[in-house]
């Protein structure tokens, strides 16, 4: 059984994002948990948030096994992209682009159920 989660317009470029996701991918959950808890970049705490918010979703589900619980998709996908205004008075105005990111995972247990 699997259980999901979304995050949508995470303020962080998803190059960033997607460098920690690779991290964990195809890991136990608990211990994708202590490797995100330790690890030093600005995405981590998104993935993180997202990976808890799945693991409740589990928790409601009482056909799903959290204990064996593993990340069986990850995937950090592109946000709009809002556009700042340069400084006034330039003869060539540029923009600045904010870029956001979307994130989500997929948590299965392994287990096949009969229907």
């Amino acid at each position: 059984m699997e259980a999901k989660a979304f995050t949508r317009y995470v303020p962080v470029a998803p190059r960033k994002v997607k460098l920690v996701a690779d991290l964990i991918r195809d890991r136990n959950a608990q211990i994708a948990l202590d490797m995100l808890r330790f690890t030093n970049k600005i995405g981590a705490y998104y993935i993180e948030k997202t990976l808890k918010s799945a693991l409740a979703n589990a928790g409601q589900n009482r056909d799903i096994d959290v204990d064996n619980l593993y990340i069986k998709k990850i995937v950090v996908d592109n946000g709009p992209i809002r556009y700042w205004p340069r400084y006034k008075g330039r003869l060539h105005a540029s923009r600045i682009r904010r870029r956001w990111c979307h994130v989500s995972v997929i948590l299965d247990d392994g287990i096949q159920k009969n229907k």
